[in-house]
């Protein structure tokens, strides 16, 4: 039974997948200017964005972390 509603669930994607129906963008034009508010920006406050950075730099154990590619144990 569980299979059935599986395979219905792939095939209703699937076919969904396949529509000739151009992607919308989910905010509308008016609503935009709610998400371009500054307290939607994760940076907003220096402080607390510094210390953030400081414990990824030390959970990561290297410096840069956030910025580097690669792994932080020094073996990329």
């Amino acid at each position: 039974m569980k299979l059935n509603y599986l395979v219905l669930i792939s095939v209703v994607i699937g076919l969904a997948a396949c529509s000739n129906k151009p992607i919308e963008p989910w905010v509308a034009p008016y609503e935009r200017e709610h998400l371009a508010d500054p307290i939607m920006d994760p940076d907003r406050d220096a402080v607390f964005s510094s210390f953030r950075q400081h414990v990824h730099e030390t959970r990561e154990a290297s410096k840069g972390a956030g910025a580097a590619q690669g792994s932080g144990c020094g073996c990329n």
